[in-house]
């Protein structure tokens, strides 16, 4: 599992993603292991995160991610099952802020 976390992280990177952020909340959610969170700038931004790191895994790892949320509304989930990618603008993840909300939850990597 963490082989496809990297690649997420290492597609969100390459695209010029920001604030990376990933969690691990295997011993505090029963839905999902990983939280990764990421800042895109633009709606444009958001939508080229979203669609690059569906294709990445897709080819690297055979599995399909589904898209909840749209770019216009400034969040946007990638469910991988035991993996969500939470793409917010900036403003969004600063009203949301699912660091605070979740931060019993060990931080393993933090990119700025």
């Amino acid at each position: 599992m963490l082989d496809i976390v990297h690649t997420i992280i290492s597609t969100l990177e390459e695209k010029k993603g920001e604030e990376i952020l990933l969690m691990d909340l295997i011993k505090m959610a029963a839905f999902t292991d990983y939280f990764i969170i990421c800042t895109g700038t633009s709606d444009r931004m958001l939508d080229a995160l979203a669609d690059s790191v569906i294709l990445s895994v897709n080819e690297k790892h055979k599995i399909k991610g589904r898209i909840e949320g749209k770019s216009q509304y400034g969040w946007m989930v990638i469910d991988f099952g035991s993996i969500l990618v939470h793409l917010f603008s900036p403003d969004q993840r600063n009203y949301y802020k699912l660091e605070d909300l979740w931060q019993d939850g060990k931080i393993i990597l933090h990119v700025q």
